[in-house]
């Protein structure tokens, strides 16, 4: 059961990731967040755990919106 668990989770994220603006927005994002972790913690003396809250909301919706610009980027440089 669990075995096909873990398939049927790893076959439903490599359909996700298939489109290559996904993969980078999430690539982004990620690195965005730890970035921003790392920054607020420096800079205020936060803990990991609250450095991680401040700094996951900002960089998820640039995420969002490197999303969507590659999009529309990918669409003007087909025309």
């Amino acid at each position: 059961m669990l075995s096909e668990f873990k398939v049927g989770i790893f076959n439903l994220l490599k359909k996700i990731s298939a489109d290559s603006s996904v993969k980078l927005a999430l690539i982004y994002t990620i690195g965005h967040v730890l970035i921003a972790m790392t920054v607020v913690r420096i800079m205020t003396g936060a803990s990991l755990w609250e450095a991680g809250a401040v700094a996951l909301i900002e960089p998820t919706i640039n995420g969002l919106w490197f999303y969507a610009l590659h999009k529309v980027w990918q669409s003007y440089q087909k025309n």
